[in-house]
């Protein structure tokens, strides 16, 4: 018996040490032992740090610091957000979470309303699991559905000082070798995972969609694994029917000597590019190095607005990926030595786009319905100031067209200021309209003539009359089929393996169900529209007749009061559906407000949860008064000018209905393209109340309210907006100044009810 109790006593402090301590979250708390956080919902302080500037990482505050060798933490999905205003995202400040050491383990943790919700340095052997990071930072962006404001186009060209975090993240990795991130989500966020300097990570079964930058970008990251994750409708710049520029977001980023990286499996569609590869600004500089050995298999980068494929000034294989409904199917601009091959591209503007390139090949690829195939040719001239252009040779040349089927391609060859364009005899033309356009001169061009198939005629008439091949200055060769052609490529694709997908992958694919196509990208202030909550957005404009459409989970509606509208088509119905609204004349906008009952949970814009059969309101407003502006021009001296234009005489002038410029040369006839000024002045009457004012430029600007100067950001910069909130009344006089120093320049004013 005493032998019994001794074992007890023994064995007893050997079991309590094996438990998991839990733990509840405190301010500015340090871990360094494994242990769980106790369930439930915690509000702490965020820091005030926006990173805008260059980054001190070693001075990093974060509301919770992991730190140690071997800790798990696993926070049983608590949920730690900030005390900010859940509706203004574009204000969230500080770091949530930070992580260093090694093989640390965080796992079902919920983190949202910071700018950056975990951020990792120097964490070798990483695991971030069910971890889900969503409604974190995001700009408020400046577009609207008939014009794209240029201060939203993004820039990720450097990072050398995690320049990056100025734009926020869900997930920041830096100096993170080996890292697995599975299973984890992001959305609502402008980015949501970024890696820095990470290699020989694994980054799989995520859900990163809906985001208004990112889903994943590299940066100096190379030896990764981007598998069976679904990163769909990361985009922002894009209206249907209007404007389809991206303004550089994307599914996943490649940039600055990011190699060997194996992307495949993904769901990648809707994005504003699906894959958007750039070699950086060191080959930029030096005409070395690139983003190369990059494999991009079997991913759908379907509905993208610009390009399904960017990759460019590098040296990589794109094979196996599904891409339909793009601008560009694959943009390969001064690729060289790229294999792109068993890709199925479909009804895109051009499949394949390559400028500049050398020594491509373009094999066995299926292209169906687009308007153009496959256009390779050459710039005329290069930059004189550029550094990759004077260090290397980018002429266009030695690319090979092997073996693919244009199926209802309208054009499916467009080929000009090129050398050693090789078309062999095997690829097939089906049901085309022009075979080739050569629309600039070439030098070696060969069309090997062997069982080709296409519409005889036109081959006939292409080929063999020599007085059309004269007139496009084309030199075809007539000599057969080579007796070895595909030697090279032949070796290439022996030394190519298809990778295995994960065994506990997730199959990344859409449900047929789902809204797919562009016209189901709707951008709002915050970002892509995510179906999950009902939307009035607008669908066309016609004087005073608005177009308006209702989308969202299936439930009822009815309008709940009108402002400034004439007559409404309905005033009540069920979710999806179509309003015709005319506006008021005598009136400077709509507002609508609609009330709204579902069957299922909706998630708001900034991700509240909203039971089911709970009501649910949602508007339409637009104001839509019109400023009559006179602009005058001015040159001026020197770099910045002094404020004295009206002590000049202008050197012309122009009376328009809207101020909203983007100029990439001369403004106005008669004005030079740089150094150039402007003066623009507006009377205009408004019913009393607050009003927002929004003033984009690049470069300096300045606004002044009955003579009273609120806006002031007279300097050189790129593309930025500034906002104002006044109280207004009655009548006013509004005059902006504006300067362009060198280069490209934006001006344009909004004013909106508060």
């Amino acid at each position: 018996m005493k032998r019994l109790r001794l074992l007890t006593i023994f064995l007893l402090p050997t079991s309590m040490f094996a438990q998991t301590t839990e733990i509840s979250l405190e301010q500015n708390q340090l871990i360094r032992a494994s242990c769980h956080v106790k369930p439930g919902q915690y509000h702490l302080q965020a820091g005030t740090e926006t990173y805008a500037g260059p980054i001190d990482l070693s001075a990093l505050n974060a509301v919770i610091t992991i730190e140690g060798d071997g800790i798990t933490v696993d926070f049983q999905s608590a949920e730690l957000s900030s005390m900010a205003d859940i509706t203004r995202p574009d204000q969230f400040t500080g770091l949530a979470i930070l992580i260093k050491g090694k093989h640390i383990t965080l796992k079902n943790a919920v983190v949202h309303g910071f700018k950056i919700a975990l951020l990792a340095q120097d964490a070798d052997s990483l695991h971030l699991e069910n971890c889900d990071f969503s409604y974190n930072y995001r700009p408020r962006m400046r577009s609207i559905r008939e014009r794209e404001d240029f201060s939203d186009w993004l820039s990720y060209h450097n990072n050398e000082k995690d320049e990056w975090l100025r734009y926020g993240a869900a997930f920041y990795l830096k100096n993170c070798r080996a890292a697995t991130v599975k299973g984890c989500r992001a959305t609502g966020c402008q980015n949501a995972l970024l890696l820095s300097g990470s290699n020989d990570g694994l980054v799989y079964n995520n859900f990163f969609h809906f985001n208004s930058g990112l889903g994943i970008g590299l940066y100096r990251s190379s030896r990764n694994k981007l598998m069976h994750n679904f990163l769909d409708w990361n985009v922002r710049g894009f209206s249907y029917r209007f404007y389809e520029r991206g303004q550089d977001s994307a599914g996943i980023l490649l940039y600055e000597q990011s190699h060997e990286n194996l992307i495949a499996f993904n769901s990648v569609t809707h994005c504003g590019d699906g894959l958007f590869l750039w070699a950086g600004q060191s080959t930029m500089d030096s005409g070395q190095g690139g983003c190369n050995d990059n494999l991009i298999y079997g991913n759908d980068f379907s509905n993208a607005p610009t390009n399904g494929i960017e990759a460019t000034f590098s040296r990589n294989t794109m094979q196996g990926n599904l891409i339909r409904g793009c601008t560009y199917g694959i943009w390969a601009g001064y690729s060289y030595e790229s294999l792109l091959m068993g890709n199925l591209i479909a009804g895109c503007k051009t499949a394949i786009a390559i400028e500049n390139g050398q020594q491509n090949t373009i094999s066995r690829n299926l292209l169906m319905g687009d308007t153009t195939g496959i256009n390779i040719w050459a710039r005329e001239t290069q930059p004189a100031d550029w550094g990759y252009a004077q260090k290397r040779d980018v002429s266009s040349r030695n690319d090979t067209i092997d073996r693919n089927v244009f199926l209802g391609v309208r054009k499916p060859l467009k080929i000009s200021h090129s050398n050693h364009i090789s078309v062999n005899g095997e690829n097939l033309f089906q049901d085309f309209e022009t075979l080739l356009e050569t629309p600039l001169p070439n030098e070696g061009f060969k069309f090997l003539r062997n069982d080709v198939y296409g519409t005889i005629a036109e081959l006939e008439r292409v080929w063999n009359n020599p007085a059309l091949a004269a007139s496009k200055n084309v030199n075809f060769s007539h000599t057969g089929k080579p007796e070895n052609p595909y030697t090279p490529l032949d070796i290439r694709l022996a030394e190519l393996h298809e990778p295995d997908s994960l065994p506990d992958g997730m199959l990344a694919v859409l449900p047929e169900t789902f809204p797919q196509g562009r016209r189901f990208i709707v951008v709002d202030n915050w970002g892509p529209y995510d179906f999950r909550r009902p939307m009035a957005t607008l669908d066309t404009l016609s004087g005073n007749l608005y177009a308006l459409v209702l989308i969202g989970p299936v439930g009822d509606w009815r309008v709940a009061n009108m402002k400034g509208v004439k007559k409404i088509s309905a005033q009540k119905g069920k979710i999806p559906t179509t309003l015709t609204v005319e506006r008021d004349p005598a009136s400077d906008g709509v507002e609508i407000n609609f009330d709204y009952l579902g069957s299922q949970p909706i998630t708001t814009v900034f991700g509240q949860k909203i039971a089911a059969q709970k009501p649910y309101s949602f508007d339409f407003k637009r104001f839509d008064k019109k400023l009559y502006w006179k602009i005058k021009y001015y040159h001026y001296a020197g770099n910045i000018p002094e404020s004295n234009f009206d002590q000049q005489k202008p050197l012309a002038e122009q009376s328009v209905e809207e101020l909203y410029f983007a100029w990439w040369g001369k403004p106005f006839e008669g004005v030079q393209e740089d150094s150039f000024a402007t003066v623009s002045t507006t009377t205009f009457d408004v019913a009393p109340g607050e009003y927002v004012l929004e003033l984009t430029s690049d470069d300096g600007a300045r606004l002044y309210i009955d003579g009273k100067l609120l806006i002031d950001h007279w300097d050189v910069h790129e593309p930025a907006t500034d906002t104002i909130t006044v109280p207004l009344g009655g009548r006013h006089s509004l005059v902006i100044e504006h300067f362009e120093a060198t280069g490209f320049a934006t001006l344009g004013f909004r004013m909106f009810p508060k």
